[in-house]
């Protein structure tokens, strides 16, 4: 008797090479449209699903778990992060879930660098004025940004994404200093030439850059405090490509808006898609609509790790990626 195939829902457009190897392998229930389902929506596909593939736009929280069918067993999250769905209920109701590690590294990293060029040099800010047509020529004065040769980098969260912006900065003259939960080995601060800091609040106060490289944990929430972002130097820059939930937004805009810090660069937002109408006002800010694993190989490969989580765990084997509390 030949097995039935498992039903899978997929919450997103992937890419098209992804959502056609799903069909030959399962029973796909895509979202053609390519709209966010909503709560009800979620809960309506979760029917009779026995996998979900859901992505950071979707809220799967304890609610929707509770109301899925008895067929839900893997969530297969297409992506890296899981501050978005219940890991605790999820387990209750036996649940597997997965995520997408690694394949994201090298392609966020680079966007980091790219946000601290952006603002260091203006970028943003100059390709608008030409736009506008209102460039009056050169002048020995006129849009001075800084240099990044010989800066300090300060890197809170030195997982993955973190050692890989400071391989990169240190290709820029960049001096790399670091916070983590756990000090790296001696031989890998070696390599990267980094210098730790135990206190965030010290490391903080004599960066002239931070990078967020940490992921959104109830433990990293707000960990840039109004508090600490007070302690940052008058012309220091802040790059967040992370998550918009580890800065307090609405504070980072005070001090922005009161020139009390020198700039940012944000791929990511406390309340997105929604962004503080202050922040559009500034010149000295670069906003980018969450674009730091926006690849086509960055995408692919996901996909390719959403599919083997998926082929593991129906085929009765551990899941590759799978997701522990612990890890979270």
């Amino acid at each position: 008797m030949t097995k039935a195939k498992s039903h899978v829902v997929v919450t997103r457009r992937l890419p098209a090479v992804i959502e056609t190897r799903l069909m030959e392998l399962f029973h796909v229930r895509l979202n053609l449209d390519d709209r966010p389902l909503g709560r009800a929506g979620l809960i309506a596909a979760l029917a009779d699903a026995d996998v979900l593939v859901p992505t950071v736009t979707d809220r799967i929280d304890a609610e929707v778990i509770a109301a899925a069918g008895p067929r839900l067993k893997l969530i297969a999250n297409y992506g890296t992060g899981v501050d978005h769905i219940d890991l605790k209920a999820a387990r209750q109701r036996g649940i597997t879930v997965t995520n997408t590690p690694d394949v994201l590294t090298e392609d966020t990293a680079d966007m980091t660098m790219a946000l601290i060029l952006a603002v260091s040099r203006r970028l943003a800010e100059g390709e608008r004025i030409m736009r506008a047509a209102e460039w009056p020529g050169w002048s020995p004065t006129w849009m001075l940004g800084h240099r990044i040769y010989g800066k300090r980098l300060g890197i809170v969260g030195m997982g993955r994404i973190g050692q890989a912006v400071a391989r990169r900065a240190r290709g820029f003259g960049l001096s790399v200093h670091y916070h983590n939960r756990h000090r790296l080995p001696v031989a890998v601060e070696s390599e990267l030439e980094a210098t730790y800091w135990e206190s965030l609040d010290q490391m903080l106060a004599h960066m002239d850059i931070v990078s967020v490289n940490c992921p959104h944990t109830p433990a990293t929430y707000h960990l840039l405090s109004a508090r600490r972002l007070k302690l940052l130097q008058p012309e220091a820059l802040i790059v967040n490509t992370a998550r918009g939930e580890v800065i307090d937004e609405k504070a980072l805009t005070a001090l922005l808006v009161a020139g009390d810090i020198g700039g940012a660069g944000l791929d990511v937002f406390e309340t997105a898609p929604a962004v503080n109408s202050k922040l559009l006002k500034l010149d000295n800010v670069v906003l980018l609509p969450h674009m730091g694993s926006a690849t086509v190989e960055g995408r692919i490969d996901m996909g390719e790790k959403v599919l083997v989580n998926i082929h593991a765990f129906v085929d009765g084997h551990r899941p590759p990626d799978r997701v522990l509390l612990d890890d979270a």
